[in-house]
């Protein structure tokens, strides 16, 4: 890859990146003292905020901030942060509202920070429509829908666990509507498209009637993850770039794990109904956050970062060091502790997930710094991402397949 000119990191997006980091590390916590554990911060609504916080505080603000540079960038032309304004109030509310929950500050303040933050994501994937009405669009626009729904629903009084499938189905719809975009590096054919329209309608009907007849609602939100992640793993270009190297490979390896995990969770809502508490609460949401949403995470940063900010961040053989520490200490949390009921594997299990995460941060940031390594060996075939492949619409970058 060739080195290019460092530019200057645009402060207003740095300084809305800043809650989503602050997000994380105050899930973490908390993640900590729901283990039983002791944790760095002790604030005693942590633990009650924790699922909203790492959900719509630190994944929804960098999607709403990908999101926005993405139409600043359409519309603004060399001078994008002067273009839609009102497009950076999603991850703007959206960090503030994060800000807020982990502050003194009222809950509700918090609460209605995310409400209008993700009705303003709604708005922005409202303004990518019109531009280009298009079904990858369409499914992430069903996922922010989920987010406001769950923003709106948790200020209601309704509690966290009843509005996890909401959630879910933010999470997923948004990384399913970005590989639905990515399957068009080449031609697919319209049954992988309509499958995963016709997923996302029925994750989000569960979703809405698990409120109120929670035993036929969880079965179809669980009937829908699996058959989303058929159509992926029948579909999606991770099959074709495992095989390859370097970047290609770390992202299809991080992809096809956390498909697998997707599968858990869709096959355990499915077969053993609704849960708010206990053992299969904990696996189901743990394979939907960590094992699919952070594994898409470590996958997608190298085309992430350069979304959000002007800085390559290039791929070392290291990333596989936390992808690894995630997904072992994933089985030994979810398979053997929730599935037989060890609680030591729960909490090192639980742990372990914490540390990947932090490595992978930390390796990133090496990485960033570093730059990029000297190229060595041959590649066989060249192609470049296109602009769909990321999110924001990031400059393409150049991988092998």
């Amino acid at each position: 890859m060739e080195n290019r000119p460092r530019r200057a990191v645009p402060p207003g997006r740095l300084a809305l990146l800043l809650p989503a980091g602050t997000a994380l590390l105050a899930g973490l916590d908390a993640a900590l003292t729901l283990l039983g554990l002791p944790a760095p911060v002790q604030l005693a609504r942590l633990p009650e905020v924790h699922g909203p916080l790492m959900v719509l505080g630190f994944v929804g603000t960098l999607v709403a901030l990908e999101r926005a540079v993405a139409l600043a960038r359409a519309q603004g032309g060399t001078q994008p942060e002067r273009a839609r304004p009102w497009a950076w109030a999603a991850p703007g509310l959206l960090g503030l509202g994060a800000l807020l929950l982990v502050s003194p500050a009222p809950v509700r303040a918090g609460q209605a920070c995310q409400v209008v933050g993700s009705g303003v994501l709604v708005a922005l994937y409202g303004a990518a429509w019109r531009r280009r009405p298009d079904a990858a669009i369409a499914v992430q626009g069903l996922g922010a829908l989920a987010a406001v729904g769950a923003a709106v629903l948790w200020s209601g009084g309704v509690p966290v666990p009843d509005l996890s499938p909401w959630l879910v189905a933010f999470l997923v719809l948004t990384v399913v509507g970005e590989r639905l975009e990515l399957m068009r590096i080449v031609p697919v054919p319209a049954t992988a498209e309509h499958g995963l329209v016709a997923g996302a309608l029925a994750l989000v009907a569960g979703a809405a009637l698990a409120l109120l007849w929670p035993g036929p609602g969880t079965a179809v939100v669980g009937a829908a993850l699996v058959g989303l992640v058929v159509v992926l793993l029948r579909y999606d270009v991770a099959r074709r770039t495992v095989r390859g190297t370097g970047l290609p490979r770390f992202m299809a390896v991080a992809m096809l794990a956390a498909f697998a995990w997707l599968a858990v969770a869709g096959a355990t809502w499915l077969v053993g109904g609704p849960t708010t508490g206990g053992v299969r609460y904990d696996a189901v949401l743990h394979a939907v956050f960590l094992g699919f949403v952070m594994s898409m995470v470590m996958a997608h940063a190298p085309v992430i970062l350069p979304a959000v900010l002007p800085r390559p961040l290039p791929y070392r053989a290291a990333m596989y060091v936390p992808l690894a520490l995630l997904h072992a200490t994933l089985v030994l949390r979810v398979l053997v502790g929730d599935a037989r009921g060890v609680g030591w594997a729960v909490q090192v299990g639980g742990v372990g997930n914490i540390v990947a995460v932090l490595a992978f941060v930390g390796v990133a940031v090496t990485s960033v710094l570093r730059g990029a390594p000297r190229r060595t060996g041959r590649t066989t075939r060249q192609g470049r991402v296109p602009e769909a492949a990321s999110p924001a619409g990031a400059e393409p970058v150049e991988v092998t397949a």
